[in-house]
């Protein structure tokens, strides 16, 4: 009888020891502070985002990491070993820069052989490692070839291969796909996944496009100013936000902000524009009468129609303002009397030779009670 496959989730598990742990570590340089009093764990075998604009604080954590900067206060750890005085070759931990940093007189073969070789490793051993890592990233073909004479995504899994050569217990990709145009960067980020899975190690991505994080990561730290502000998988970071940063951060978001008065058990009228009726919307999380919320809701929840919905729990009367076709999907802005715009969006699922809303179409739209998230911050 098959065994069904666990779902990997190691930081449910409260027997589980994290591979890397910062503990209450704070970064300053002068009188900036790039990281502030953050704590996080990362577990064994995890693929990790740490995700956010520029200046976050990401590249610091990633640069704390590998041993190029000393947090200015609190411990790093790695595998239960306190890393900080840890010199950075000494470290079992690799980086894989955006630039791939390959030795362009070296054949593809000796790129991969280089820090082998200067551990002095036996010969055959190093002929087994370079093979191997070859295979792994389908690199035979192209072994004897200099860097500049393969591709851009060949010259990526030139650098992943010569990372992952030593064996390390974590990697560390500070934005590795950068340089590669779109459609290239979507196939790469599913053979980064692939060879993650097969070779074990823990992989640590710093990435500001939130696209690729929510692609590869199995967890993603999305920060800002030197904080954490939510950890989770990225499903739960886009359907249950903690926060409006994180919501509005994290795809594309309808935020109304309003007033709560409870309804019933969970539920909440959410009173927001004179002269537009009450929303309904359920929460976990306990509000008290008269206290702000932003109700977050994704543009693909939101039902568009000629005609009002019949018991909708949510319905509002607008026209079509603007119109974005990209192709699989059709993004309307909806303008309401109050000026309010609300996007909604709907699947492209047959080809059509004219649209059903067209600009200036008065429309309504309709959601769920529970399509939207109460936020209280």
């Amino acid at each position: 009888m098959d065994v069904p496959e666990t779902e990997f989730a190691p930081w449910n598990d409260a027997d589980e020891k994290p591979l890397i742990r910062f503990r209450n570590v704070t970064k300053r340089f002068g009188e900036f502070v790039a990281i502030d009093d953050l704590s996080l764990d990362i577990y064994e075998q995890e693929f990790f985002a740490l995700l956010g604009p520029s200046g976050c604080g990401k590249t610091t954590m990633m640069r704390m990491l590998a041993g190029f900067e000393n947090p200015s206060e609190g411990d790093i750890e790695l595998a239960g070993q306190n890393i900080v005085p840890v010199p950075p070759n000494k470290r079992a931990v690799n980086m894989m820069f955006q630039s791939y940093a390959l030795f362009p007189h070296l054949s593809v073969w000796d790129n991969i052989a280089f820090g082998l070789r200067r551990d002095r490793l036996p010969k055959a051993q190093v002929q087994a490692r370079v093979e191997e890592m070859l295979k792994l990233t389908r690199l035979e073909r192209f072994a004897t070839r200099k860097p500049h004479q393969i591709s851009g995504g060949q010259r990526q899994r030139v650098a992943l291969a010569r990372s992952l050569a030593k064996a390390p217990k974590l990697l560390l990709l500070d934005e590795p796909l950068g340089a590669l145009d779109k459609k290239l960067r979507q196939e790469t980020q599913f053979e980064l996944m692939d060879i993650q899975e097969k070779t074990g190690t823990t992989f640590v991505i710093v990435t500001h496009d939130q696209e690729e994080a929510m692609t590869v990561a199995s967890r993603v730290a999305v920060m800002d100013e030197g904080r954490l502000i939510q950890v989770s998988t990225p499903a739960d970071l886009y359907e249950w936000p903690d926060n409006v940063y994180v919501a509005d951060f994290i795809g594309d978001v309808n935020l109304i902000k309003g007033r709560t008065t409870a309804s019933g058990d969970e539920r909440y009228r959410i009173d927001w524009i004179d002269g537009q009726p009450p929303l309904n919307g359920v929460s976990k999380t306990v509000f008290s009468d008269g206290q702000t919320c932003h109700l977050a809701i994704r543009p693909e929840k939101i039902t568009i129609s000629t005609d009002k919905p019949v018991d909708a729990d949510n319905a509002v009367q607008g026209k079509v303002l603007d119109i974005a076709y990209l192709g699989n999907l059709s993004t309307y802005h909806v303008e309401l009397a109050s000026g309010t715009v609300i996007k909604a969006q709907t699947s492209n699922t047959r080809r059509i030779s004219r649209r059903s809303f067209t600009w200036e179409d008065p429309v309504w739209l309709s959601w769920t009670a529970t399509a939207g998230v109460m936020l209280a911050q």
